[in-house]
């Protein structure tokens, strides 16, 4: 997928609505520096918006993914090598995802430890033992809502039971027993709970 090629295109189909950048993402709710990331190919829209976006534009998500109008004769090629290159890239995405939760989880996990192995050399009073040790624990607390997020986000999770894939609820990562990425879940296809496991690919 040409990212350059694409903000090229939505550049081209912002002024031809009579758009600038500001207006175009006072419309969409976002910043207008989001959008300049898209016309310099830096980023590419969110999928949340790709729809109103097309909207706006008078064109398919084909044509956008394209960075272009595809002609009808060449529309089911590009549009199976669009969706092709968009669950690539978000199964990269997924994967780059999941290796930051590690990191994250891995530095709030050293830095606790190394607050609690400090307190307890040091020559100093009781309280400032436990200050020490709530200050180093304090990352884990903060970052663990946000490893949580990734968790639920990045790629799927596979039920035991029926093999079904689909993205749970946050509120249900949240409170579900793990082992590592595998969690204990109700499955949203046969209802059923069995311990599931984490997958990158939805295929």
């Amino acid at each position: 997928m040409d990212q350059i090629k694409i903000g090229k295109f939505i550049a081209v189909c912002r002024k031809n609505i009579g758009l600038t950048q500001m207006q175009l993402a006072e419309k969409l709710n976002i910043t207008d520096r989001a959008v300049s990331k898209w016309e310099t190919g830096k980023a590419l829209p969110d999928v949340s918006l790709m729809l109103e976006l097309c909207d706006m534009f008078k064109i398919t998500v084909n044509d956008l993914l394209s960075g272009e109008v595809v002609k009808m004769e060449n529309y089911n090629k590009e549009l199976e090598k669009n969706l092709l290159e968009a669950i690539k890239q978000k199964e990269d995405s997924d994967k780059r995802l999941l290796r930051a939760e590690i990191v994250l989880g891995a530095c709030c996990i050293v830095a606790f430890i190394t607050s609690v192995i400090v307190a307890y050399i040091l020559p100093i009073l009781e309280w400032q033992k436990v200050l020490m040790i709530l200050v180093g624990l304090l990352p884990l607390l903060v970052a663990t809502p946000f490893a949580l997020k990734i968790e639920q986000k990045a790629g799927y999770y596979q039920c035991k039971k029926c093999n079904h894939k689909y993205v749970p609820k946050y509120s249900n990562v949240f409170v579900a027993m793990h082992l590592g990425r595998t969690r204990y879940m109700t499955c949203p296809n046969c209802k059923k709970r069995s311990w599931q496991k984490k997958t990158i690919s939805k295929d």
